[in-house]
């Protein structure tokens, strides 16, 4: 008995050696993993402390101020970030009033509605949307789309609705409504894809339980699928709005760059990411940059807020539909 034991150690002391190897090789990976992960939030918080670091200076000079007032001017060195506010808040909802219909069709009809053989091709030309570069579309706003918004869109909407103030104006093609329009086009991709995966985690049976109640196609969809993944389809508008609050080539090249405040779409107008893009190269005094700078902190915490807001509620969704299946 003595002696089988023995003759049985070397393996089991080969076994446990060969466990402990195993777990600290595991171990190495999970910490390696970990740092990486680590990593990004580390840049994150690298990037938010050296914009408070460069925006110290016009902090101190305009305080609450900055944000409120409405001079930009350099020469004098009069800064106030309200026109960029504007511009950037009228022009992302602009967007969204035309990209949000448009991507909830798309998403329902890839999810629900389209035939196998026309899904997938259908899907990567929405999604090639998103890989066309931002001063392509720039460029084909400004050869295309600004004749075409100067010489027929613009006039039949100060025919047809000029007695709002917000088709009132000259017609110049280059504006508002401009820029919005190709950010709502920008945007479609990122609305529609994230909502097409949101309404294909429906489970199948709320659209069964729906029919076998006398529901139609699309009554079903509308009552049985869409108040389900309601959080997530808001999700992935606040995703689509945080693509184009941040967005500035295309933006820059055709919403006119005024600052300006104009209830008029019409109007010239200046975002936050196009100013910094026009006039960093031209700012060469210490308070000039540090308005800038603040700007695109301000532009920083919008967009990485909205984006938490629109990740805690798509995983909700995902959450849920997750939990139902169990």
């Amino acid at each position: 008995m003595n002696t089988e034991f023995e003759s049985q150690r070397p393996a089991r002391e080969g076994a446990a050696h060969r466990r402990l190897q195993l777990n600290w090789g595991d171990r190495v990976f999970r910490v390696g993993t970990a740092g990486l992960a680590g990593l990004v939030l580390l840049i994150v918080g690298l990037m938010a402390w050296q914009m408070v670091g460069a925006s110290a200076l016009s902090m101190r000079e305009f305080g609450f101020g900055f944000i409120t007032g409405r001079e930009w001017n350099p020469v004098l060195e009069q800064f106030g970030a309200l026109p960029f506010i504007y511009g950037t808040l009228v022009s992302s909802f602009v967007a969204l009033c035309i990209a949000v219909p448009v991507s909830f069709g798309i998403a329902i009809f890839l999810s629900e509605l389209s035939p196998a053989w026309l899904r997938d091709p259908l899907s990567f030309l929405v999604e090639l949307l998103a890989a066309v570069p931002s001063v392509v579309y720039g460029l084909w706003g400004i050869f295309a789309l600004a004749p075409l918004m100067r010489e027929t869109v613009e006039p039949a909407l100060r025919t047809s609705l000029g007695f709002l103030p917000f088709f009132q104006g000259p017609n110049q093609g280059f504006g508002m409504l401009t820029g919005a329009l190709v950010l709502s086009i920008m945007i479609v991709p990122t609305i529609s894809s994230v909502s097409r995966e949101v309404l294909r985690a429906v489970p199948q049976s709320y659209r069964e339980g729906a029919l076998a109640l006398g529901a139609t196609h699309w009554e079903a969809i509308r009552t049985g699928v869409m108040p389900v993944a309601r959080s997530g389809l808001i999700g992935a508008v606040i995703l689509g709005l945080g693509r184009a609050l941040g967005e500035t080539m295309a933006v820059t090249m055709l919403i006119g760059n005024r600052a300006d405040i104009s209830l008029s779409l019409f109007a010239p107008a200046h975002t936050m990411a196009s100013v910094i893009a026009n006039e960093f190269t031209e700012a060469t005094e210490d308070l000039y940059l540090a308005a800038l700078a603040e700007i695109g902190l301000l532009l920083f915490v919008v967009t990485v807020l909205l984006n938490i807001v629109a990740r805690t509620l798509v995983w909700n969704v995902g959450g849920r539909r997750e939990g139902s299946r169990v």
